[in-house]
């Protein structure tokens, strides 16, 4: 399922969509959390990028372990494999970053205007916290991605 897409390599394609949702993603659940005013705008946006960033990012992981095993059946090669393994190790954190920051924004929206001032404050904390682990972990796993490809 992850492996093509109309024929072409699924992995190149699908991760342009994680590269795109999970920082926005982040931009948009930190600005909720962070300027109160924007809320009334941002709520939608919050809710449908908690939903659509981690499931990007799922399958950003499940397609580049399908090309890797497409690639490399019996492993990947001498000085690659390094460099690949750098790319790979930071998919697993990328998808619990997003996936926490996804419920996070998940509360905050459909939960937050309930739970009175503290544990909205300490949730916005959260989700500011997550949203730069995420922002770090899309960035690292890009930048190891492109020395993977281009190196």
């Amino acid at each position: 399922m992850f492996e093509q897409l109309f024929g072409l390599p699924a992995h190149p394609l699908i991760i342009h969509a994680a590269v795109v949702l999970a920082p926005l993603a982040a931009l948009l659940s930190a600005a909720y959390a962070l300027v109160t005013a924007w809320r009334p705008r941002l709520g939608w946006a919050v809710v449908a990028l908690s939903i659509a960033a981690p499931a990007s990012v799922f399958a950003a992981r499940q397609s580049g372990l399908a090309l890797k095993d497409h690639l490399f059946p019996d492993g990947v090669p001498g000085p690659m494999a390094a460099t690949i393994g750098d790319h790979e190790g930071f998919a697993t954190p990328l998808l619990w970053t997003t996936t926490g920051l996804g419920l996070a924004g998940l509360l905050m929206v459909l939960a937050g205007p309930r739970l009175g001032k503290v544990p909205a404050a300490a949730l916005s904390g959260v989700t500011v916290l997550l949203a730069l682990a995420a922002g770090f972990y899309v960035i690292r796993a890009g930048h190891t991605g492109a020395i993977a490809v281009w190196g």
